[in-house]
């Protein structure tokens, strides 16, 4: 929950809810006692205003909208229409956000029993309601971070290669509570691991996808836990795309950033205390066991997981004869800033998916 603002007369109050991944704008009136969720699209929608996101006469409200099928925009909503009006528009020219796809909201249980996981799930428009599409496990960062229904353009442009993807907010996501946040704690790579199994499982089960056909990929966090997919459970995947990923809780704590040291430290606990949890949490130990073709992405100045951690990986599988590639951007950190760089980076992704897992045609544009 997040405050907002006071209406100019003092009648009424704003203040903004995160539920399962979706934000929405509450207006309190005080004489009345009554609370209204505004009647805004779906995503992610926030208070404008330096002081007030009220007009001066107390009718409009400012917000932003952030939406699965466009960027953050600026919009108003009417009281006495119940209407919003858009006022900015962020897409670039030659893109509509009728191409873009909304995802579905899904729940399921994870492998283990113990929470219900939420995720949101993007299928390519017309796709055929045949089991023949690909999918994308699609796993973010933090791992103290959420999915959101807001624009990915990553998202976005895989749905519009074909592929299926779904996003899984996993034990460790925040947004569902503190308990929920610190499940992984001293577990990291394992009961969250099984939560994004479980959503491998889950889109097996829809009838849109060949199950031979299933895709890990994921950046920092989310790459970690695609290398522990991809080495836990070999078996499941048919490419793995780890972005900035680290693979050695040991290496990973010698060569990062010192204020990130202690972040893993407190989330992992002693390494020599700890030793055993540590070396079944590094998947470097079990790189062996990858049956996938791999697609690893690093940055060359990454103070979080520097490229070694990618090198590590490329250079086993290399010398066990298996399919890796490995690009490393060197004028980049953790994540890739530079334009040129994002479009090389997922242009590799897209080639590299067409090549061992292809998607049939689905009539999308992008």
């Amino acid at each position: 929950m997040s405050s907002g603002s006071f209406s100019p007369d003092g009648r009424r109050v704003t203040w903004t809810e995160n539920i399962d991944g979706n934000t929405d704008v509450f207006v309190y009136d005080i004489a009345g006692k009554q609370t209204t969720s505004l009647p805004l699209a779906k995503g992610v929608n926030g208070l404008a205003g330096a002081v007030t996101s009220f007009s001066a006469d107390g009718q409009r409200l400012l917000y932003y909208h952030n939406g699965p099928t466009s960027p953050n925009d600026v919009w108003s909503y009417d009281f006495s229409t119940k209407q919003s009006r858009q006022l900015t528009h962020s897409l670039l020219a030659g893109l509509n956000a009728d191409d873009m796809v909304e995802p579905f909201l899904v729940h399921y249980p994870s492998r283990d029993g113990k929470w219900q996981i939420s995720a949101f799930v993007y299928v390519p428009h017309n796709a055929p309601r045949e089991q023949t599409h690909p999918a994308i496990v699609y796993v973010h960062g933090g791992p103290g971070s959420q999915t959101v229904n807001s624009f990915n353009r990553i998202v976005q442009y895989l749905a519009n290669q074909g592929y299926v993807v779904i996003a899984p907010n996993y034990r460790g996501s925040t947004g569902y509570g503190k308990e929920f946040t610190d499940a992984n704690r001293f577990d990291m790579g394992g009961g969250d691991l099984q939560d994004v199994l479980a959503a491998a499982d889950w889109v097996k089960q829809t009838g849109y996808v060949d199950p031979k056909k299933l895709v890990i990929m994921g950046g920092s966090y989310g790459g970690y836990m695609s290398m522990m997919a991809l080495t836990k459970a070999p078996e499941t995947w048919a490419a793995g795309v780890p972005i900035v990923p680290f693979v050695n809780w040991f290496t990973e704590v010698q060569n990062e950033d010192p204020l990130l040291r202690e972040y893993d430290l407190a989330t992992m606990g002693d390494p020599v205390k700890n030793k055993s949890l540590w070396e079944d949490r590094s998947p470097i130990n079990f790189v062996d066991r990858v049956q996938a073709p791999v697609l690893l992405l690093a940055g060359g100045n990454d103070p979080r997981c520097p490229k070694s951690e990618a090198q590590q990986v490329a250079d086993v599988i290399k010398k066990r004869g298996g399919t890796v590639e490995f690009k490393v951007y060197e004028n980049e950190g953790h994540g890739f800033a530079k334009v040129e760089n994002q479009v090389d980076a997922y242009s590799r992704v897209a080639a590299f998916l067409k090549k061992y897992v292809p998607a049939p045609p689905c009539g999308c544009t992008l």
